[in-house]
């Protein structure tokens, strides 16, 4: 029997747009404060860094970015220590000869980041992917949502779409995750039989896109003849086309850094893959196209804003969160995990299906499984960058100082540094699994801001927020949940990827209470 799953979404009227009127420091504002920033009259600074000489200046950059020592992480503190400020000007890849302009205010700190969310101050349109929009031949020629600006008129309907397929068949989600995760615990645990471990994305990858495609569609894309089992290799070879500038692949540097962050992939050479997807959605998704319709969205553009949130938003996440969630949970310990196993357990035989079945009120009784997935959602965000462009003259903020900027000028967040700031959070660089529990943990909530919003809001039609915020949530606590209903405890070996960590299971201990 299928439990209801009563998470949330806004209303669907899709052609209301509320605005609130937020006040912007202008320049004239700036000059009758003086020299101290208008809100918080911090002293003002200018911008710190360079952008270097044309060309050269992007293509150091790039190179650093990329292959400098500390990675991502090591190309952004060695700025903030060099010029000792959180907010500074640099190149963001990929630069030449993608990118037409690579230069961006960067924001790494808790304090100026969320200037990001503010639809009132930045436009986003044309900005998901940062300083290069990926050809639309890759969507079907469309603009899906995700480089729609909130002020453009096809934003209310589009989000609205999304906000109707994940709601519809809500009420499948916990029955259909149960049997897909049961399966694939169970294949698991062969492997580790057979072979003495388990590579978990590999098998998180099939589990994934068939969980997404029967919650949310009521279809199992593996009994469709022309797709079969290649969703997830198809996917995965349409993103790479997407977001090839911004990843490293492992090739010889030379060859990596020409083929993919110099030059554009052809759409072309994907597009025969990228048909059978939309060939399989087209008709799974015939419900929600329908819907579309009736929100003003015609039915090609539904279908490939369907596709692209199913499989690049919906799986694309899935495949680097659940991952990095086991990866952050199996390098917590034993102790760690016992508080977890006794803490699902106790509230499944209280509140669950037969004392045996997690089921909503189950979950709602798991404040430590709640605060684990937002503590492995701050401490590696699924989407680490974030950008948007001034729409006016105004002042950013940053704990210390404020910072001029200029009507047009591209802002640029590492989320990893806005969510991991030591004056913000103790202990900061560590896992810990029970950070946001009681009332302390509760107000720390607002600076957990994975889905382009703050945690402790919910989105609107009138955002940039992550429709699924919710949603994501809820499966990833379902994740945990069904691991410590099933293990005591486990052991990870990790590595790195493209998207996110490579994560192989090298010991499950059965439930023993």
């Amino acid at each position: 029997m299928a439990t209801a799953t009563n998470y949330s979404f806004p209303s669907c009227r899709a052609h209301q747009r509320q605005i609130t009127t937020r006040a912007a420091a202008t320049v004239t504002d700036q000059q009758q404060q003086g020299v101290v920033s208008p809100k918080r009259r911090l002293p003002l600074r200018k911008v710190p860094g360079d952008y270097g000489p044309p060309l050269l200046g992007a293509l150091r950059d790039r190179a650093e970015f990329f292959y400098g020592p500390g990675g991502r992480d090591g190309f952004f503190t060695s700025r903030v220590r060099a010029h000792r400020s959180t907010v500074l000007r640099l190149n963001m890849p990929p630069g030449p000869f993608i990118a037409r302009d690579p230069r961006v205010v960067a924001l790494l700190d808790a304090a100026s980041f969320p200037v990001l969310f503010d639809a009132d101050l930045v436009d986003k349109t044309d900005l998901f992917t940062g300083t290069f929009m990926p050809s639309t031949d890759l969507t079907g020629g469309h603009r899906v949502l995700s480089f729609v600006d909130p002020a453009e008129p096809s934003h209310a309907p589009l989000k609205s779409l999304l906000f109707h397929l994940l709601a519809h068949r809500r009420q499948h989600v916990l029955p259909t995750f149960r049997e897909v995760y049961g399966d694939l615990f169970a294949v698991m645990e062969n492997e580790l039989a057979r072979s003495g471990k388990a590579d978990f994305g590999q098998y998180n990858d099939a589990a994934a896109f068939g969980f997404l495609c029967k919650a949310l569609l009521g279809r199992d894309p593996e009994e469709d003849a022309a797709l079969g089992a290649d969703g997830p290799k198809l996917v995965m070879k349409w993103v790479v086309f997407q977001l090839g500038p911004l990843l490293r692949l492992g090739l010889p540097r030379l060859l990596e850094d020409t083929l993919l962050h110099s030059f554009r992939l052809p759409p072309a050479l994907v597009r025969k893959d990228y048909d059978r997807l939309a060939a399989f959605f087209r008709d799974a998704a015939r419900p929600v196209i329908d819907e579309g319709e009736r929100l003003g969205v015609s039915r090609d553009e539904a279908l490939h804003n369907i596709v692209f949130a199913m499989c690049f938003n919906s799986f694309g996440g899935m495949k680097i969160l659940f991952p990095s969630i086991v990866k952050w949970l199996g390098r917590a310990g034993a102790k760690a995990h016992g508080r977890l196993a006794t803490e699902v357990r106790a509230a499944v035989r209280a509140h669950g299906e037969g004392g045996e079945v997690i089921t909503m009120r189950a979950l709602a009784e798991m404040p430590l499984v709640k605060s684990a997935v937002y503590e492995a959602l701050r401490i590696e965000p699924p989407v680490p960058m974030q950008y948007g462009r001034a729409k006016r003259d105004m002042v950013v903020e940053s704990h210390d100082y404020g910072y001029e900027v200029r009507q047009g000028e591209l802002l640029f967040g590492y989320q990893p540094m806005a969510t991991k700031d030591p004056r913000v959070f103790a202990r900061a660089e560590e896992y810990v699994p029970d950070r946001f529990l009681g009332e302390d943990g509760e107000r720390l909530l607002r600076h957990v801001v994975w889905s382009n919003g703050p945690e402790t809001a919910a989105p609107t039609l009138r955002d940039k927020q992550c429709a699924g915020k919710d949603f994501v949530v809820l499966i990833a606590r379902l994740l945990v949940a069904e691991i410590f209903l099933r293990y005591d405890s486990f052991d990870v070996q990790v590595g790195n990827s493209a998207l996110g960590s490579s994560v192989t299971i090298t010991s499950l201990k059965k439930a023993t209470f």
